[in-house]
C-alpha cells in the first residue's frame, strides 16, 4: 500500500514519517544541526548544509505535499517568506493579478517591496470573470487567488479562475491558509501552486511561525528548489517538528473549528447589535454554492459588522475567551478588528476593509461558552 492509497487522516500521520532506522522512533526526530559530516570531499550523504535541507523539515514537506495532492512541498520560516520566494520566480516587468480582498501582508509585500524591483500588479474581483479578463495583460504571469478571503470571506471559484488564467498563458496560485487541505484541494481544481501560512491552522497551536508552497509544476519545483537554498528563508528544525505535529491532528481540529464557527455564526445572525454576518456556510452568502462545491466544510472563520468602528473596538475589548490578538487558526479563539490591526498596511488602498468589521477565529472550545462570551461583549 502506497501513501496515495491512504485516506487523508491516515496520510497526515504516516506520509514521510516512517519510524527512524537507528532506534525505531515513531516521532520524526528533531535534527538540530547546522551542517552534515561528509564521507568524502564534495560528496555529502544528502545535504551539505542545513539551509539546503533538514530531515525534520523534509518529513513535514513530504506530509504536506501528500495532503495537498502535490508532487513537492517546500517549507519556509513564515508565510510571507514562502510568498516572497514564490514571487522571485517572476522577473522585473512581469505582471500579476491579485484578488481584491487579499491578505494585507501580501499586498504590502507587492506594493512596498517588490514594486521597487519592477514587479507590477493589479487587483480585481476574482468572482467576476469579466473583471479578471479585463485585468489581465500580455505581461501577466500569475493570478493570485485567496479563498475564503481574509477578512471578508469572499469565495472564488478556483477552477473557473484557473481556466481563465491558463487561457491567457498565466499560472494560478491559491492561498489555502483559511481552508487548509482538510477542506479544499486547489491543485485538484486546476491551481499551479498552493501557499500556506503554516502559522495558522496547519500548526494549529499558536506556537510557531511558518510557511509552505506545494506544487506539481516541474519548472517551479526546480526553480523553488534552487531559491530555497539561494534565498534561505527556511524554518528551523524545531518549527518543522511543531508543524509536523500540528499536521497530524489537522483533520480532527478542522471538524471542531467548523462546527464552532457554524454555531457562532448562527448566534450572531440573530443578535440585534450585529448588522451583518459574513460566513460562507449561510445559504444566502454570495459564494455559498461555490464553497459547497469546492470545499468539504465552510471553515472556522467568521466576520461580522456592527454599528460603528467604535462599537467594533468595544466588542473586541470585552471578550474573555476570545483573546484580542492577530493571527488565527489556533485551538484558542481569537478576535480582532482588521482595519487598525492585521489590515492596517492596506489603509487607503483598494483593499481597505470596513472600519466596523470584527473578525473571529473560532477555536475548538465548546461553542456554547464562546457564544456566552460574545453575548457579554455585545451587550
Amino acid at each position: 500500500m502506497t501513501d496515495d492509497d491512504l485516506r487523508f487522516e491516515t496520510r497526515a500521520i504516516h506520509a514521510g514519517q516512517d519510524p527512524d532506522a537507528p532506534y525505531g522512533s515513531v516521532n520524526v526526530p528533531i535534527y538540530q544541526t547546522s551542517t552534515y559530516a561528509q564521507p568524502e570531499v564534495g560528496a555529502p550523504k544528502v545535504w551539505d548544509y542545513a539551509r539546503g535541507g533538514n530531515p525534520t523539515r523534509e518529513a513535514f514537506q513530504q506530509a504536506l505535499a501528500s495532503l495537498e495532492d502535490g508532487e513537492r512541498g517546500f517549507a519556509f520560516a513564515s508565510g510571507l517568506g514562502a510568498e516572497a520566494t514564490l514571487l522571485l520566480t517572476l522577473h522585473p516587468g512581469d505582471h500579476l493579478v491579485l484578488a481584491d480582498d487579499v491578505y494585507g501582508g501580501t499586498y504590502r509585500l507587492l506594493s512596498k517591496v517588490l514594486s521597487d524591483w519592477g514587479l507590477r500588479f493589479s487587483t480585481a474581483d476574482l468572482r467576476d470573470p469579466a473583471a479578471l479578463s479585463a485585468a489581465l495583460t500580455p505581461a501577466t504571469k500569475l493570478v493570485w487567488i485567496e479563498t475564503p478571503s481574509n477578512p471578508l470571506l469572499k469565495i472564488v471559484d478556483i477552477g473557473a479562475v484557473c481556466a481563465i488564467a491558463h487561457e491567457h498563458g498565466a499560472r494560478a496560485v491559491v492561498d489555502n491558509t483559511f481552508a487548509t487541505p482538510a477542506l479544499q484541494r486547489p491543485l485538484a481544481l486546476g491551481a499551479d501552486a498552493v501557499v500556506h501560512s503554516v502559522t495558522k491552522y496547519i500548526g494549529g497551536h499558536s506556537d510557531l511561525i511558518g510557511g509552505a508552497i506545494v506544487t506539481s509544476d516541474e519548472e517551479w519545483i526546480e526553480r523553488l528548489g534552487f531559491l530555497v537554498n539561494a534565498v534561505g528563508a527556511v524554518p528551523g528544525p524545531m518549527d518543522s517538528y511543531l508543524a509536523l505535529r500540528g499536521l497530524k491532528t489537522l483533520a480532527v481540529r478542522m471538524r471542531a473549528h467548523c462546527a464552532g464557527a457554524r454555531a457562532v455564526a448562527g448566534y450572531l445572525r440573530t443578535h440585534p447589535a450585529v448588522a451583518a454576518v459574513l460566513y460562507p456556510g449561510f445559504d444566502d452568502h454570495p459564494g455559498h454554492d461555490v464553497a459547497a462545491r469546492q470545499m468539504q466544510e465552510f471553515g472556522g472563520m467568521v466576520s461580522f459588522r456592527v454599528a460603528s468602528a467604535e462599537k467594533a473596538i468595544d466588542v473586541a475589548r470585552r471578550t474573555r475567551l476570545f483573546f484580542l490578538a492577530e493571527s488565527l487558526g489556533g485551538v484558542e479563539s481569537l478576535i480582532e478588528v482588521p482595519g487598525p490591526m492585521t489590515h492596517a498596511s492596506v489603509a487607503g488602498s483598494p483593499l481597505e476593509v470596513p472600519a466596523d468589521l470584527v473578525r473571529l477565529s473560532v477555536g475548538i472550545e465548546h461553542p456554547d461558552d464562546l457564544i456566552e462570551d460574545l453575548d457579554h461583549a455585545l451587550a
